[in-house]
């Protein structure tokens, strides 16, 4: 018999540019734009496989699939998942790690550029280029990175890559230390008070944890250097995003760079869409979305099934 693949939420993945020919030969493949919470149950209720990149899969959802055997999320984070009922269901949960860590790495830098740069100021006024007798406006700064203190929060596949391009532009790397973490490797990890003290760029790289939650925050801001930036293109609770807008505007930090905010999508009246600040450089969570690492996602999902099929455990977080 075929396996049912409802893939929920096909919207946030494709844009019409991947190749779906693999996963399509694993069985009989059903896919929705979106779903609404009050549809879960019912799309997935004769389904075998569920994937899902955003869709909330609670307990009550589960119930109603009597066939369901694997979900996979199609995305490294699992916090949309309800762990403890899939595992009370025997139901097996699969990520897929490590696809986007060039596409990250590399948005990381053209927003860390743009801010170094402001690019993005100068771009929005071309009615003044003319008026400039020169056209060389110097009006807002710009600093190179060389030299300048690279502070990476959480080195893993995306902090380690993100370390290796700050080094390209020759800017000393440091990391984040937590309590019993290893000082060991050409990367130096300090003390939380001595990392922001140190460092003129943070990077957010770190998962979402009762730890890791605000992390940014009043206190920690105000031990960062003023000429500091801040990017997050991990998770929006990394942060305290009011905190954050009063730092920006009271001049704690020079400037910001988020792909990420809590929630998504975001309210109308969001502290950082009201704030009306130049030095606050936002994208809508787009940092992963590279073509090339939004098939190698697809193609982690393929291989995933494939391996539960054959009773192998790869990717499995439940």
């Amino acid at each position: 018999m075929t396996d049912k693949i409802v893939f929920l939420d096909l919207a946030t993945t494709n844009r019409g540019d991947l190749d779906f020919s693999e996963l399509e030969k694993l069985g009989t493949l059903v896919t929705y734009p979106m779903t609404a919470p009050d549809e879960v149950a019912e799309r997935i209720k004769d389904a075998d496989i569920v994937l899902s990149n955003k869709v909330v899969l609670n307990a009550e959802a589960m119930s109603s699939a009597a066939n369901l055997k694997l979900i996979q999320v199609v995305a490294t984070g699992v916090n949309n998942i309800d762990l403890e009922a899939a595992k009370e269901r025997e139901l097996a949960v699969c990520n897929v790690a490590g696809y986007s860590t060039e596409a990250v790495a590399q948005h990381v830098f053209a927003s860390l550029l743009n801010l170094a740069s402001n690019v993005h100021r100068f771009a929005a006024e071309p009615e003044k280029w003319a008026e400039s007798p020169i056209f060389t406006r110097l009006d807002y700064p710009v600093a190179e990175l060389s030299g300048k203190t690279l502070g990476i929060v959480g080195f893993g596949s995306i902090g380690k890559a993100v370390a290796r391009i700050g080094k390209a532009f020759g800017m000393e790397v440091i990391a984040y230390g937590r309590e019993g973490s290893s000082n060991s490797g050409e990367v130096p990890r300090l003390s939380p008070e001595a990392f922001f003290a140190a460092s003129e760029v943070v990077t957010l790289h770190c998962p979402l944890t009762e730890d890791t939650k605000e992390l940014i925050n009043a206190k920690t801001l105000n031990l960062m250097k003023p000429n500091a930036i801040l990017i997050n293109t991990g998770r929006g609770d990394l942060i305290d995003e009011a905190a954050l807008v009063d730092a920006l505007k009271n001049g704690t930090i020079a400037a910001a760079a988020i792909d990420v905010l809590t929630p998504e999508p975001p309210p109308a009246d969001h502290p950082f869409l009201t704030a009306g600040l130049d030095n606050l450089f936002i994208t809508p969570h787009t940092a992963w979305s590279a073509k090339e690492a939004r098939q190698r996602l697809l193609n982690g999902v393929v291989e995933n099934i494939k391996a539960f099929r054959n009773g192998e455990q790869i990717n499995r977080v439940v």
